[in-house]
């Protein structure tokens, strides 16, 4: 079992610096990238999109939902679980007007040709 232990920490630290990496080389691509959304270098592209991600205000969120129940059942402003309940319709979008914040967030994709 310690060896299963072990090489679960081992990987899970592998998994970190990979991680820290990835994200590394996408902000450098992104930053020499600011003029254009492709660029294709020897056999590569990348193609930079971006998606609307919204940041929510827990303090704003609690005091926008109608019921206090609601909070228990996000207890922070998780977007994942908040748009799950605009699509269950327990949450209507009206409500939520003012309580986040609109984020461009940049998506890089790099294909091999």
């Amino acid at each position: 079992m310690e060896e299963h232990l072990a090489r679960y920490y081992e990987l899970k630290e592998t998994q970190k610096r990979v991680e820290e990496e990835l994200n590394d080389l996408r902000n450098k691509l992104v930053e020499s990238c600011q003029n254009t959304d492709s660029l294709e270098e020897g056999a590569y592209k990348l193609t930079i999109s971006y998606q609307e991600r919204r940041e929510y205000n827990d303090d704003r969120l609690y005091n926008a939902l109608p019921d206090p129940t609601l909070w228990r059942l996000l207890s922070r402003a998780d977007t994942g679980k908040i748009t799950s309940l605009i699509k269950l319709n327990v949450i209507h979008e009206r409500v939520l007007a003012g309580t986040y914040e609109t984020k461009r967030v940049p998506v890089v994709r790099v294909q091999k040709r």
